[in-house]
């Protein structure tokens, strides 16, 4: 009889639900859960970019700077994730990209790392945490990766001592891509984001850069605001580098997403 009882009496039904419910160790898609990564395929590698690189397949690469949309690219299929020192503009409201720190950028790079599983992960080095030294550029690379979850950091520039830090980054057995061009944490003596390589001297400057990155082990290139032709020149050289005609282009997030 009590059974009976039980059984009919919408509260005790109720209450019986609710106790299941607490009880259950599968989190619910609500909107503290957020979105989940379905992705059952493995990391991207280098090797398997260098082989769609050869095969003239498209090779998609784009920012992101938090867990949803780190899920949104990995659900996309999206090869390369970087995590852009943009940050310090797009998300934190910065008029340049030199204000963000490590830390910050470690914070983002946990997220993204959390949301997207396949694509092949890249992190920026953040301005002021990599120029003093080579020591100083590996210690910081390597947090990137045991801190932050990346599989490979970017730096920016050309200069001699950045290309001795490319260097020794790579020997430490981590991959890295260059980035020259417009550099944003360079604007101190570029005078403002504006396009580079639209003279001789500036063109070879470019493509010397790109050379000598290549030649410090970086795996890519990123080729900023520069003109086609000069990308075009860079790519007949270096081997390994890659540009918006030949390899893929870099798209922002907060672009993509905005109406």
């Amino acid at each position: 009889m009590a059974c009976l009882l039980r059984a009919r009496n919408p509260c005790y039904s109720l209450m019986r639900r609710i106790r299941i419910r607490c009880m259950s160790n599968v989190p619910e898609n609500t909107v503290y859960s957020g979105p989940t990564s379905q992705s059952s395929t493995k990391r991207v590698t280098l090797s398997q970019l260098r082989q769609k690189h050869r095969a003239s397949q498209p090779i998609t690469m784009v920012t992101a700077y938090d867990y949803p949309a780190a899920v949104h690219l990995d659900t996309a299929g999206v090869d390369i994730c970087l995590v852009g020192d943009s940050a310090a503009m797009v998300v934190h409201g910065h008029d340049t990209t030199l204000p963000i720190t490590l830390e910050e950028m470690l914070v983002h790079c946990r997220a993204v790392a959390r949301g997207a599983k396949t694509p092949l992960l890249v992190g920026d080095l953040a301005f002021g945490t990599y120029e003093s030294s080579s020591n100083q550029a590996v210690d910081t690379a390597v947090r990137m990766l045991k801190e932050g979850g990346m599989d490979a950091i970017k730096l920016e520039g050309g200069s001699p001592s950045r290309i001795v830090a490319a260097k020794a980054i790579v020997e430490a057995g981590i991959a890295v891509m260059g980035h020259v061009g417009l550099t944003p944490q360079a604007i101190s003596v570029l005078g403002g984001f504006r396009p580079q390589g639209k003279n001789v001297a500036s063109a070879v400057k470019v493509v010397e850069t790109a050379l000598a990155l290549q030649e410090a082990g970086c795996f890519s290139v990123v080729l900023e605001c520069v003109p086609a032709p000069v990308a075009a020149a860079t790519h007949g050289n270096p081997s390994n580098s890659y540009n918006w005609n030949w390899g893929w282009t870099l798209l922002q997030w907060t672009s993509a997403s905005l109406p």
